[in-house]
């Protein structure tokens, strides 16, 4: 009796463990198949873009910097 329910035990660990890597691979089955067939992203050739060019100007000063700034009045007063 023992020797059935160890059978029947291992027969469903097996069935449950071919399932998850039949579920895990049916997301990623179309990319490996098109990488078997030479046809994957990283096959073909990279899109051309446009570069992106980014410019930061220093002219314009921060407003804790211009609020910083002494004035006339706090000049006479010290």
């Amino acid at each position: 009796m023992i020797a059935a329910v160890t059978t029947l035990s291992f027969l469903v660990a097996a069935w449950a463990t071919v399932y998850a890597v039949i579920v895990g691979l049916d997301d990623s089955s179309a990319k490996i198949v098109a990488a078997l067939k030479g046809d994957s992203m990283l096959a073909r050739e990279p899109v051309l873009t446009r570069p992106v060019t980014v410019r930061i100007s220093g002219r314009h000063p921060s407003l804790r910097l211009q609020s910083a700034r002494a004035k006339p009045e706090w000049r006479a007063a010290a």
